[in-house]
């Protein structure tokens, strides 16, 4: 009887005697365990980031400490749809809202590829195309060390092009400086500094040639009154010969019910527009569903153009894969490829600490069977510029 006290004495000094980190890291780790949906598909040793961070956990004292341990964590899973609901001065920006440059390594080298309209890197003078040598006065590629992945050491281009945006996205208290080599001269550039004063509006609107609409959401797809602005738009351009609904500046996402009123102006019966899949592990099953699209309102009847990019990430890009299901000559998605953020996401909250995180908990997929991560516009182009280009050819806008 002895004996069984002190063994019940020993294992309660170890459970309750553990800090609130400790608790809220196993809380972590087991909730992202149960339910992320995507560590087959990206090949993540979540077994070996636990090895990794629990020694890093037991010696946290503060909660400053904490907040960057679950942050690097997160690092681990290399998606920007895995994010704290709260941060530190020194936190990176979330990618891809918090971004304006899309830059990608190609031959050891950093290329500006694309430029997010009406932000900092485009105002400050950047240029699509120059080869980016130092960040904030370091070189780049020591620095994106910090952002990938420990579980592994053989990186794959996903994994370096998430290491890219984080390091690129910069951190809420300090301002980027980035040094350029153009013909043969380093330039340096200062993004932040000028604040970018955010618009107001839901949508902004033009008509060009008296025939093409033209409708762009500003980052609100998690808005209801946009549903509003909506069909007041589609219902004024009803006699116009198209309608470019640009969801360029989408990084945010949204909810499936504005994204669902949205498509239903164009469509004249019931149509799927993306395929879920939930993971049942203590069964060894999956829930497989398909969600549905209803007509609404008056249709529209004429071409239609979804203008796409890099930021146009979560909901945009349920959006983009919406519309190319619609299967319709008279429907067309232009741009580049989107930000790529998987998944449908489900939030969460830590017991002691109060924090809440958010993970993709499903699955989603074109309703062809393509990974909405994976998918590629119909007509694909190189930059935000190019997209206007390409777009103003097949509509004849001049």
């Amino acid at each position: 009887m002895k004996k069984f006290v002190l063994l019940f004495c020993l294992l309660s000094n170890i459970v309750f005697g553990q800090t609130k980190y400790q608790k809220d890291f196993a809380e972590f780790w087991k909730t992202i365990n149960e339910n992320y949906a995507y560590f087959q598909q990206q090949k993540i040793d979540w077994n070996k980031v636990k090895e990794i961070y629990q020694p890093q956990a037991d010696a946290i004292k503060e909660d400053n400490e904490f907040v960057r341990l679950l942050e690097n964590v997160l690092n681990e899973l290399y998606n920007g749809h895995s994010s704290l609901n709260t941060n530190l001065p020194t936190s990176n920006r979330l990618t891809p809202s918090g971004t304006d440059m899309y830059i990608e390594e190609l031959d050891n080298k950093f290329i500006v590829k694309d430029l997010r309209k009406g932000f900092g890197a485009e105002q400050c003078g950047i240029k699509i195309g120059v080869e980016i040598v130092k960040f904030n006065d370091q070189e780049v590629l020591p620095q994106l060390k910090q952002f990938l992945p420990k579980f592994t050491k053989a990186y794959t281009s996903q994994m370096l092009q998430y290491a890219i945006d984080m390091l690129f996205a910069g951190t809420h208290d300090k301002p980027r400086k980035i040094t350029t080599l153009e013909n043969g001269t380093q330039k340096e550039y200062y993004p932040d500094k000028e604040a970018i004063a955010s618009t107001k509006k839901l949508v902004e609107s033009k008509i060009y040639n008296n025939t093409v609409g033209y409708i762009k959401i500003n980052n609100c797809l998690y808005d209801y009154e946009l549903i509003n602005e909506f069909d007041k738009l589609v219902d004024s351009f009803s006699s116009l010969k198209s309608i470019i609904v640009d969801l360029s500046e989408t990084p945010s996402g949204g909810n499936t019910t504005v994204a669902r009123a949205m498509m239903g102006r164009f469509i004249n019966e019931k149509l799927p527009y993306q395929t879920h899949e939930l993971d049942e592990p203590p069964y060894d099953t999956k829930q497989i569903w398909t969600e549905y699209v209803i007509p609404r309102r008056k249709i529209y009847a004429g071409t239609v153009i979804v203008m796409v990019g890099h930021w146009t990430g979560s909901m945009g890009e349920g959006i983009a894969i919406g519309f190319d299901a619609m299967n319709k000559a008279t429907v067309t998605v232009v741009g580049t490829k989107m930000a790529g953020l998987i998944g449908a996401i489900n939030g969460f909250k830590l017991s002691e600490t109060h924090i809440g995180f958010q993970i993709p908990t499903e699955r989603l997929y074109h309703v062809n069977g393509t990974p909405r991560e994976n998918y590629v516009p119909k007509v694909l182009t190189k930059n935000s510029d190019d997209t206007w280009k390409v777009i103003s050819k097949i509509l004849e806008i001049k």
